[in-house]
């Protein structure tokens, strides 16, 4: 239980203005401050100064995700079994937010990133809340995306990856996919209370290091709609949703922002894993072939899509 919680996640975009824009109007983000190529944002419950670093990039993607660790010691003691487990780690120095961290690259080669110091979010006169123990006063501007829930990766291996995060960062897996011939099709892990904090899913191109999505919560099903309503305003198409998922049984909705990048708006209801012996949920592959929890079948474009696109093939 060294790793607290799943922290920020870095998403990089070819279209920075226009992401910005859409994270902040549309999305309903607090801009934190902005530094080099990056913006720093955050959601209205969220106690650190950002959860999503947007940073201008020639192509969509995942930059890093960061975890904060629960103690200095703790986050030592993670680095040093990276170590032993042969993983190269480097040193990164702090930057906006966070102190210094430690990166490494999962099996599938994404950028991964460990902290323990980290500046808490002090909400300026005009973001002051009336409740003491709520972070920033409730933005009433567009979704009102409330904190940084999970990211989802797409792995050319998943159960190397599952395995590497169980053995190295102590996450437990609380459901997987596993296909009829053996290989397993996707994870959800987690190092909270909460059902999953990141998810992976089979990577069928062969290309590693792709990203599908990342999530942020909302408060209820009924804010899932009124997001619904909010995109359709804005313009927005929306890929999938709302409805609700079979595994972890997640309320959801999906969009692209204007770099590409996978958004999913969720809320998991007061669904928590409270056992400490949870029994891992093993799904078969006549069972996802149902289609989500009330029989709604996904498009294509969601087995399809990802971040950063696929190279394009010579004619």
């Amino acid at each position: 239980m060294d790793v607290a919680h799943l922290g920020h996640v870095e998403l990089l975009t070819p279209a920075f203005d226009k992401s910005l824009r859409f994270f902040i109007e549309v999305m309903g983000m607090t801009l934190s401050g902005q530094q080099g190529d990056s913006a720093f944002l955050r959601g209205w419950d969220d106690y650190e100064t950002f959860s999503l670093q947007l940073t201008a990039a020639r192509n969509s993607g995942l930059g890093h995700a960061g975890w904060r660790a629960r103690s200095p010691q703790g986050l030592a003691r993670r680095v040093t079994a990276l170590r032993a487990d042969g993983r190269a780690v480097w040193e990164h120095p702090g930057g906006f937010g966070h102190g210094d961290a430690y990166r490494f690259h999962d099996p599938d080669g994404h950028v991964v990133e460990l902290y323990y110091d980290t500046e808490w979010y002090r909400a300026p006169e005009d973001r002051r809340p009336a409740l003491r123990n709520q972070a920033e006063r409730y933005p009433a501007r567009g979704v009102n995306l409330r904190r940084l829930d999970h990211y989802n990766c797409l792995a050319v291996d998943v159960a190397a990856c599952r395995e590497f995060f169980q053995r190295n960062l102590g996450l437990r897996c609380t459901e997987r996919i596993v296909f009829d011939n053996g290989i397993e099709m996707g994870m959800w892990l987690t190092a909270t209370n909460k059902s999953y904090d990141v998810a992976y899913g089979r990577e069928g191109n062969g290309i590693p290091g792709r990203l599908h999505h990342i999530t942020f919560a909302l408060d209820s099903r009924e804010a899932i709609l009124q997001a619904a309503d909010t995109f359709l305003e804005a313009g927005v198409p929306i890929e999938n949703g709302p409805h609700k998922h079979a595994i972890q049984q997640t309320f959801f909705l999906y969009v692209y922002e204007p770099g590409g990048n996978r958004i999913e708006l969720a809320h998991s209801g007061a669904r928590l894993v409270l056992a400490p012996d949870w029994k891992t949920i093993t799904w078969s592959q006549a069972e996802r072939a149902r289609g989500q929890a009330w029989g709604l079948q996904l498009t294509d474009s969601f087995r399809t899509h990802a971040t950063p696109p696929l190279p394009e093939k010579n004619p």
